[in-house]
């Protein structure tokens, strides 16, 4: 805002606007464009996550008519990758994109607004976000931060890990080292897993060495590309701890409030549609990815044994008392996210899961 006050100075202050001008280069003044730097979670153009940062980034340039341009830093290229966050809090970086449970450190909360287990699915997340109350609170969950978040999309179901050796009870997971994120790291530990958190683009490399025996990354699509069936054969499926886990773009508030409202509807426009192609692009490849890893890298399809399902169910429900109960903000989220669920669960028993069912039983196998 300052610079475009200088521009706007009259004669009276002239000589303030040419001292201020030159401290900036000569295209930024005259043409009033500006770049904000964008830093990310991920692997560069890493499959759905990184490509759709990108997209977003040329997005904003194209619709503003280059008045706000975004250069984009892969993972570790400017800061590391579970640093993306307080580089937007601090201003070193202008916007991010990532999940929001990268920063669950700083307060648990944030793991809502990527997914919880046993959640909501990516329908019903966008629905809570849009509608249910979902981005008010997410606001004012990082507003202490001086971060503006705006959802960017989602994965649908993941995948629930890549086993080197098969599971077929709770005796084979106790013990293990698994690479896990979020709350299913919480629940994997209850129910006596040792849990490993790594960055995205350091999965392979774990499993390779041994550092861990398991690993969650994505789905087919990003798991066929980062070769984890080259190390792990078994493949269990879905993800207990992310239904529809959440992507954001999240801007430095005091920089987003000093755009011009025009420029300020383009940067929630840009996240908006790439919510969309986001989920698109992950449930389109995502078909396409889950035959050749079985027939061509000999992976093979498992679903969690039954005892196994209902131990996850009794650790989700330890975990997420606790993580509610962690602070007032915990409570008023967990209480919003808990009554979308329930009406959700109503509905979707009628429309997506019996649909579901009803197709199975119409085209068979």
């Amino acid at each position: 805002m300052k610079r475009r006050q200088f521009l706007t100075t009259g004669a009276a202050g002239g000589a303030v606007a040419l001292g201020a001008a030159a401290s900036f280069p000569a295209p930024a003044i005259s043409q009033g464009r500006q770049q904000w730097t964008m830093v990310t979670s991920w692997p560069k153009n890493a499959p759905g996550v990184g490509v759709n940062a990108q997209r977003a980034a040329d997005m904003i340039g194209a619709l503003s008519g280059g008045r706000l341009t975004v250069k984009l830093y892969a993972a570790g290229e400017l800061v590391p990758p579970f640093e993306a966050f307080d580089a937007v809090a601090s201003g070193t970086a202008d916007m991010l994109h990532a999940t929001p449970y990268y920063w669950q450190g700083k307060n648990p909360v944030f793991h809502w607004f990527t997914g919880v287990p046993f959640g909501l699915t990516a329908a019903e997340f966008s629905g809570w976000i849009y509608y249910g109350g979902g981005q008010q609170l997410w606001d004012e969950a990082y507003a202490p931060f001086g971060v503006k978040p705006f959802y960017a999309g989602n994965s649908g179901v993941q995948a629930g890990g890549w086993f080197v050796r098969e599971v077929t009870g709770l005796a084979d997971l106790r013990g293990r080292k698994f690479r896990i994120a979020g709350l299913g790291g919480a629940v994997m530990q209850k129910m006596g897993v040792n849990v490993v958190l790594t960055p995205p683009g350091e999965i392979f490399a774990a499993l390779q060495s041994g550092a861990v025996d398991a690993a969650e990354w994505v789905g087919p699509w990003n798991d066929l590309a980062f070769g984890l069936y080259q190390i792990a054969k078994f493949y269990y499926l879905p993800a207990f701890h992310e239904a529809g886990p959440a992507l954001e773009i999240s801007v430095n508030k005091q920089k987003y409030d000093a755009l011009p409202k025009d420029l300020q509807q383009i940067v929630a426009a840009a996240a908006q549609a790439t919510a969309t192609t986001t989920l698109a692009d992950f449930t389109y490849h995502n078909a396409q990815s889950l035959e050749p890893l079985v027939r061509d890298h000999g992976v093979q399809l498992r679903e969690w044994p039954e005892e196994v399902a209902v131990e996850m169910g009794r650790a989700t429900r330890e975990v997420m008392a606790e993580i509610s109960a962690a602070n007032d903000m915990t409570r008023k989220v967990h209480a919003s996210f808990s009554a979308a669920l329930e009406k959700s669960r109503a509905w979707s028993r009628w429309s997506d899961l019996s649909y579901l069912n009803l197709r199975e039983k119409a085209l068979g196998a």
